[in-house]
């Protein structure tokens, strides 16, 4: 991402900003990553996220690029989902009252569309577009405040997933898959220009029970009126793809459609949940002309959705993506780059590693005695990133680290009088 930057000392803050996003401090913002880099104060580092010159899509671009050239298999996906932060306050530029997966509720957050770039040996985020609410985005002072660029208009999260294949697909890189859920399976624009011609991509989204479904040209109907039709004989069962408990299998069949380069995917639980009933899911499936597509492909991409839930975990707990504590929306995407530049280095450093860092074992057997060397799993995100902090590790003076003491009391205690006065004000 160097050549990005316009001068050497935001290059080298950006630097020592990643090198701290890899540590191991608990909470990453700039009052901590400024201590654990050696800063006197916080300054530097809300500079290079606020006022210092760079370009934060190019250095985006950086990252993506990175990402795809060390993982790109001939085989990957593109995914596609949503993840937020939630906050206390009212001024973030993007918070509002709305549903965030990362909580599983209505709450006062900011939400984020991200694209992640799977294969079979590794992912990593490859793009972030922070969601700006309709209100927000046509309120001149709220925009003004927050610093939203003009061309940054409201946007549904599907188009916001949209502009990031359009990056990839601009920079050939786009996979010839992709997948989400229904977020994205249900915008028909996203679809659309999915089929164009000129982008010609295939897809597996996820859609709703009730989505309508033409059959044949003359019969349309829900996707779950599917299920009524189908025979034992007409479901398979397959993994799409390894878990943290091993196999993901589920029960599976596909079903034409009016449009021969479209197919209804249907996955089945193998296991009844705590109410009884076993989960139903369905998918809206796109193959361009000449692709030859089988139900075992159509499987493997679907499996591939999880990788990105992988990266949000990895993401926000290894390397605080969601730890930022800024307003603006420049500052929020600087985060989010730089976040990601962390999260690829040590997942395409994983990925390299696992063809000769170790083996998957093989499934114990009830009867069988344990080994004694189970020998050792392929190496992990978060395993790279404490054996970078091995080598990055910097260690400062006692007088650092009281200076920061009395800096962080002194700013409390700063912070604590204008609010007193403005209660004083306000009565």
């Amino acid at each position: 991402m160097a050549e990005h930057f316009r001068r050497w000392e935001p290059r080298t803050q950006a630097r020592k900003y990643v090198r701290a996003l890899m540590s191991d401090l608990p909470r990453k913002n700039c009052w901590t990553i400024a201590e654990h880099a050696g800063d006197a104060t916080p300054g530097r580092m809300q500079h290079l996220l606020g006022d210092a010159k760079w370009d934060t899509m190019a250095a985006m671009t950086a990252v993506r690029a990175f990402v795809c050239r060390h993982l790109d298999d001939g085989d990957a996906v593109a995914v596609l989902d949503e993840s937020g932060q939630e906050k206390k306050g009212t001024e973030t530029v993007g918070v509002k009252r709305q549903y965030v997966g990362c909580a599983g509720r209505i709450s006062n957050a900011i939400n984020v569309v991200y694209c992640s770039f799977a294969t079979v040996g590794g992912h990593a985020l490859v793009g972030a577009r922070p969601y700006l609410p309709r209100e927000q985005a046509a309120d001149p002072d709220r925009r003004a405040r927050a610093r939203v660029p003009e061309d940054v208009v409201f946007a549904t999260k599907p188009e916001l997933g949209r502009r990031i294949l359009a990056d990839l697909n601009a920079e050939g890189r786009l996979p010839g898959w992709v997948t989400g859920d229904e977020v994205y399976g249900a915008d028909p624009k996203l679809r659309a220009w999915l089929e164009d011609p000129q982008v010609a991509t295939g897809y597996v989204l996820g859609i709703s029970k009730s989505a309508p479904i033409a059959f044949t040209r003359a019969a349309k109907g829900r996707a779950d009126h599917a299920l009524k039709t189908l025979i034992a004989s007409d479901w398979i069962i397959d993994s799409c793809g390894d878990g943290s408990k091993g196999q993901r299998r589920y029960a599976w069949a596909w079903i034409g459609t009016a449009d021969p380069r479209r197919h209804l995917l249907i996955r089945r639980s193998l296991t009844p949940n705590a109410k009884g009933v076993r989960e139903v899911a369905f998918y809206l499936c796109f193959a361009p002309e000449g692709r030859p597509v089988t139900l075992r492909t159509l499987i493997r991409v679907a499996g591939r959705r999880w990788p990105i839930e992988e990266d949000f975990q990895t993401g926000k707990d290894a390397f605080g993506l969601d730890h930022s504590q800024v307003r603006t929306y420049p500052a929020l995407l600087r985060h989010l780059v730089l976040a990601m530049a962390a999260l690829a280095v040590c997942a395409v450093t994983a990925a390299h590693a696992r063809t000769t860092g170790g083996h998957t074992p093989t499934p114990a057997h009830p009867d069988d005695i344990p080994p004694a060397d189970p020998g050792l799993i392929p190496l992990t995100v978060p395993e790279v990133k404490r054996l970078i902090n091995l080598l990055t590790r910097t260690w400062h003076g006692l007088e650092h680290h009281l200076r920061w003491h009395l800096w962080r009391r002194r700013h409390q205690a700063r912070a604590r009088w204008f609010h007193h006065r403005t209660r004083l004000t306000c009565r």
